[in-house]
């Protein structure tokens, strides 16, 4: 009885590791795609990207809980395993990387805007126009100068 239900497990957590390298190349792709948008300053495609990444970063915290439990029910691990995760967490490591790099340059576009805007507003050198949460500093606001 205990080697059909060995068997299943590993058949599962074949499983479970072959979805995670599939999502992960799916993520690979997904954020080179987000900077190919970054670069052509494409919003729409951009935010299609975004929304990708982020439900294909749920999916990979899903499997990651599943491949935890069935290897919580069976600790004892195999090469074939072994290098099936091993080159999942590779191409995490290069996604990883790849959103660094996107993430950089959104900061560095930002920055680029605020300094724009603090020169289209007439406020250039008085720091930063929004604060980190996106509202408006009220310092920055036009104000009355006199009442009737």
């Amino acid at each position: 009885m205990r080697q059909p239900l060995q068997h299943e497990l590993n058949d599962a957590l074949a499983s479970v590791l072959d979805e995670m390298q599939q999502r992960a190349d799916q993520l690979q792709s997904t954020l080179e795609a987000e900077r190919a948008a970054l670069d052509r300053a494409d919003a729409e495609a951009l935010d299609a990207a975004g929304n990708h990444k982020q439900a294909l970063m749920q999916q990979l915290e899903q499997l990651d809980a599943e491949r935890q439990s069935l290897l919580r029910e069976q600790p004892v691990g195999d090469a074939v395993r072994a290098s099936r995760w091993a080159q999942v967490l590779q191409v995490l490591r290069h996604c990883h990387a790849l959103n660094q790099r996107n993430g950089s340059l959104v900061n560095q576009r930002l920055a680029q805007l605020r300094q724009a805007l603090a020169i289209l507003t007439g406020h250039a050198g008085e720091g930063d126009l929004y604060g980190s949460g996106g509202e408006l500093h009220g310092s920055l606001r036009s104000k009355s100068l006199a009442a009737a």
